[in-house]
């Protein structure tokens, strides 16, 4: 049976919510809509969802503070697409930090949103060539951290898992599979987030400052990810492939 992609649509806003899940189900996807934070769980508890469409204004938990949520749970791995409100940079920007895949400023075009959530799902579903996971069961070790490339956990020396978020995990596999070699932005943002995405200028350095985060890498003293001045970043720690054990 086919699978039917599932999107649900986070906004406190009654006439956006039906716009964008008419739209959405014409275009052959199935929506659910939540009106906060509560429902949002509530319906994320009962039914597997594809992708979130999540809108940071919102009364109560804001969208912000869902993003970072999802991202530290057990639906860590489900993509998000944030609405935001026209020139409102730092929203997007702090969006992006927290983990979402991408952003659509509102007023939007209900066609562009479509071909947003598209390209999110083929890039959380497809990485590219040089990234397919080929090596079951193989962690890849590199300074005090392993990249478990089966289960897409990152660990720890104590083996405690890091949430990571789709994006996170593919600019990581990057570095993993390029280490000691500069790249620059432009093959990072085509590796990481595909040909159709739209160049965020900054997109590529707020994900490596969140990696760094992540990688408890110190931004003034890197010792995992360098950044290479007017060329791009270079991962500096040797990697080895190791047998993980069952």
């Amino acid at each position: 049976m086919e699978h039917i992609d599932h999107i649900l649509i986070v906004d406190d806003d009654r006439d956006i919510r039906s716009l964008i899940a008419d739209y959405l189900q014409k275009a052959g996807l199935r929506t659910s809509v939540a009106a906060s934070g509560k429902q949002m769980r509530a319906m994320l508890a009962g039914m597997p969802v594809d992708l979130i469409v999540l809108d940071i204004m919102m009364p109560g938990d804001d969208g912000l503070a869902l993003c970072r949520e999802l991202r530290s749970g057990p639906n860590k791995t489900i993509p998000v697409l944030m609405l935001t409100a026209r020139g409102e940079d730092t929203d997007r920007i702090v969006g992006l930090e927290m983990g979402a895949d991408d952003y659509l400023v509102k007023p939007f075009v209900a066609r562009e949103l479509l071909a947003r959530i598209k390209a999110i799902l083929r890039r959380a579903r497809m990485l590219p060539p040089n990234l397919q996971v080929t090596e079951a069961g193989r962690l890849l070790a590199f300074g005090d951290w392993h990249l478990d490339t089966s289960a897409r956990h990152l660990l720890d020396n104590d083996g405690l898992a890091v949430a990571l978020s789709g994006a996170e995990y593919r600019l990581l596999r990057v570095f993993l599979d390029h280490p000691q070699r500069v790249l620059n932005r432009d093959q990072l943002l085509n590796f990481t987030q595909g040909r159709d995405a739209e160049l965020f200028e900054r997109s590529i350095d707020l994900l490596v400052s969140r990696l760094r985060q992540r990688l408890n890498d110190d931004a003034r003293d890197p010792a995992y990810i360098k950044t290479v001045r007017s060329e791009g970043y270079v991962f500096a720690m040797p990697v080895a492939i190791k047998e993980a054990q069952v």
